[in-house]
């Protein structure tokens, strides 16, 4: 679908995985003030619950799924499809960690972690991203991290916090080279795959509550502060939207300049 603005992403069919998070709830809004046509998944009732706090209940759609339970996926995307239409646009949000730290994380963690990040990921990305290409186009946005890109610095990590555990950066490592793979298997066919990567983007109650770790991850950030929710909203929108047609297999970095130095 193709409008006359290359921002517009009125009526344009658009699925958001992990929506209701703190980052997926300003995606959604942003979305929403679009004018886009929105379904917001979740785990259990989240996506609704998060509607409704956010006051979108009625103009966003809402539903579950445990991205995690690879099993349901074809009948999840094949039960909405029939219900809202074939998206235009996909983003997945979604992730998996323990938090442990690395002489705790055992094996049978580490494998955990990396089906919620990756394999997740894959069978979301596949099963919609192929109805794409049989409609002959759309957008696929999957989620990395900075530290899918640069380790973390134990520096910034004083106790009580600890460092960003390793079978998330493994795991958003692996989801900028699914979206440069997806990018070329479905090129021909019009779907353009394109990961960002956010960070750092701290959540209001850890801001509220570590002002100190806080002030430590701003002092890595070139532009010396954190992210706001909004700013990653306005990436993905522009991932999404025709303004970016010509944009596939790349990584967004929206860290504020975090991984330039």
């Amino acid at each position: 679908m193709s409008s006359s603005h290359p921002f517009d992403l009125k009526e344009r069919s658009i699925w958001v995985f992990g929506g209701a998070g703190y980052l997926g709830s300003a995606v959604i809004a942003q979305l929403a003030e679009m004018q886009a046509r929105v379904l917001c998944v979740d785990l259990a009732e989240r996506a609704a619950e998060s509607l409704a706090k956010a006051g979108l209940k009625g103009r966003v759609a809402s539903a579950s799924l445990d991205a995690a339970d690879t099993a349901a996926v074809e009948a999840f995307v094949e039960e909405k499809t029939s219900a809202h239409g074939m998206p235009q646009g996909l983003v997945v949000m979604t992730y998996a960690s323990t938090a442990k730290r690395f002489e705790e994380l055992t094996a049978e963690d580490f494998d955990m972690a990396n089906h919620g990040n990756l394999t997740a990921t894959f069978a979301l990305a596949r099963a919609v991203g192929r109805r794409m290409a049989e409609q002959g186009g759309g957008s696929v946005v999957l989620f990395s991290s900075m530290y899918g890109s640069v380790s973390p610095d134990p520096r910034v990590y004083e106790a009580p916090m600890n460092p960003n555990p390793v079978e998330y950066g493994v795991g958003k490592a692996g989801i900028q080279q699914m979206a440069r793979y997806l990018a070329v298997h479905w090129g021909r066919q019009g779907v353009r795959c394109n990961s960002i990567s956010p960070g750092p983007f701290p959540n209001p109650a850890l801001q509220f509550q570590q002002p100190e770790f806080i002030e430590r991850l701003a002092q890595k950030v070139p532009l010396g502060r954190v992210g706001q929710a909004a700013e990653i909203a306005g990436a993905v929108t522009f991932l999404l939207s025709d303004a970016s047609s010509f944009i596939t297999g790349q990584n967004l970095a929206v860290d504020g300049g975090w991984t330039a130095w």
